[in-house]
C-alpha cells in the first residue's frame, strides 16, 4: 500500500467520524463543533490537489512508506534520460 492510498483512507475515516460525531441526527452525536474538523480535512484535501503538499503523506514517506507520486516522477525522469535505441532490424 502506498502513501497516497493511506492518506485517502485516513481522510475518509476522519470525515466519516467527524460527521458521525457532529450531526445531531447521528446516534454518536457529541457536538456540532466536530463539523469544523470535517471542513478542515476537506480543505486540506482540496489544497493538496493543487499544491501536492500533504503533511501526512510527507510523514509516511519519511517512515518508509512508498510514495506513488514521487516514484512515478522518478520513473518518468529515468525514461527521459535514456537514449533512443532502434529495434533490431531497423536502420
Amino acid at each position: 500500500m502506498n502513501a497516497e492510498r493511506i492518506v485517502r483512507i485516513v481522510a475518509g475515516f476522519f470525515i466519516l467520524l467527524s460527521l458521525a460525531l457532529g450531526v445531531e441526527a447521528s446516534p454518536l452525536f457529541v457536538s456540532n463543533n466536530f463539523l469544523w474538523f470535517t471542513a478542515f480535512v476537506g480543505l486540506n484535501l482540496f489544497q493538496s490537489g493543487f499544491t501536492k503538499f500533504c503533511l501526512l503523506n510527507r510523514l509516511l514517506t519519511k517512515l518508509g512508506v512508498k510514495d506513488s507520486w514521487h516514484s512515478v516522477k522518478r520513473k518518468n525522469h529515468s525514461q527521459a534520460t535514456q537514449p533512443f535505441l532502434p529495434l533490431q532490424g531497423e536502420g
